[in-house]
C-alpha cells in the first residue's frame, strides 16, 4: 500500500514538473499563436493564473487585431476569477473605453461597479471603495437603464448605502457611549440628513432626546435653557412619528423632568 502511495506521488509530481517545464518553455516562445490557443485552452480549463502569464504577452501583440477584443475581456474575467478585485475592476473598465461598442460593454461596465462591491470592506473599516462602487453602478444605470443589469445595480446600491448609513449610525453610538452629546447630536442629525428614510430613523430620533436631555443637564447655567428647550423639541419630534413606540414611557419622564427645568427658568 505504502509502495502505491509512493509511485502515485512521484507520478504527480513528475507530471506536474512536466507540466510547469513545459509552460515555462511556451512563455519564452515566439509563436504566438500558439501561445494564444493555449491562452484560451488555460482559461477554459480555469487555470487562470497561467492564461493571465499568456495574456499579458499576447495583449501587445494582438492590439488592434480581431482577436484584442475577446483577448481584453477574459484577461478581466481571469483576474475576477483569481479574485484579484482591483485590477479586474481597471481592466473591465479599461475594455469598455477600448471597445465603447462591443456586445460585451454593458457586461464589463456592470462588472467594474460589481468588483468594487466585492472589494467593499466591512462597515466598520474606511469605505472609499464602497464610494466607488457606488459612483460606477449609478454610471452603469445611467449607461443603460433599460439593461438587464440596471435592477441588480440599484439593488446594490441600496445596499452599500446600508452598510455607509451603519458606519454612520455607529460613529453617532460611539459618541453617545462615550458621553460626548454634543458630537452624538450633531452626528446623529447627519446620518437622518444623509439617509431620510435609514432603518434606524426611531432609534435616532429617540436618542437624541436623549443626548439632549443628558448634554443639558451636565452643561452650565447660561447655557442649560437653550438645550431644555432643544430636548422639549426633540422629544415633540418623537412622539409625533412614533407615538406607539417602546421608547415613550422612558422619553415620557425625560419630557416630565426637562419641563420642570423649564418651569424653574420662567420663575
Amino acid at each position: 500500500m505504502f509502495k502505491k502511495t509512493s509511485v502515485i506521488v512521484i507520478l504527480l509530481v513528475s507530471t506536474a514538473l512536466f507540466s510547469c517545464s513545459k509552460h515555462q518553455k511556451l512563455l519564452k516562445s515566439t509563436d504566438n499563436d500558439l501561445k494564444y490557443q493555449k491562452a484560451m485552452e488555460y482559461y477554459d480549463e480555469g487555470d487562470y493564473y497561467r492564461a493571465l502569464q499568456l495574456f499579458d504577452q499576447l495583449i501587445p501583440v494582438f492590439r488592434g487585431t480581431n482577436q484584442s477584443e475577446e483577448l481584453l475581456f477574459k484577461y478581466a474575467y481571469a483576474y475576477y476569477h483569481e479574485r484579484d478585485y482591483i485590477m479586474a475592476s481597471y481592466y473591465f473598465t479599461r475594455f469598455t473605453t477600448t471597445f465603447p461598442r462591443s456586445q460585451y460593454t454593458e457586461e464589463a461596465a456592470f462588472q467594474a461597479a460589481y468588483c468594487k462591491y466585492l472589494d467593499s470592506p466591512r462597515s466598520s473599516l474606511d469605505q472609499t471603495v464602497t464610494y466607488e462602487a457606488i459612483n460606477e453602478f449609478q454610471l452603469f444605470i445611467n449607461r443603460f437603464p433599460y439593461g438587464e443589469k440596471a435592477k441588480e445595480a440599484t439593488d446594490l446600491i441600496d445596499e452599500l448605502r446600508l452598510k455607509l448609513q451603519e458606519k454612520d449610525f455607529n460613529i453617532a453610538n460611539l459618541y453617545f457611549k462615550i458621553e460626548d452629546y454634543q458630537a452624538a447630536i450633531v452626528s446623529f442629525k447627519n446620518v437622518l440628513k444623509d439617509y431620510p428614510d435609514t432603518q434606524f430613523k426611531e432609534e435616532i430620533m429617540y436618542k437624541i432626546v436623549v443626548a439632549n436631555y443628558n448634554f443639558a443637564s451636565k452643561s452650565i447655567a447660561e447655557k442649560s435653557r437653550e438645550r431644555f428647550e432643544s430636548t422639549a423639541e426633540a422629544y415633540y419630534d418623537f412622539i409625533t412619528l412614533y407615538p406607539d413606540s417602546r421608547y415613550v414611557e422612558e422619553l415620557g419622564k425625560i419630557h416630565d423632568q426637562t419641563g420642570k427645568q423649564l418651569a424653574r427658568y420662567q420663575q
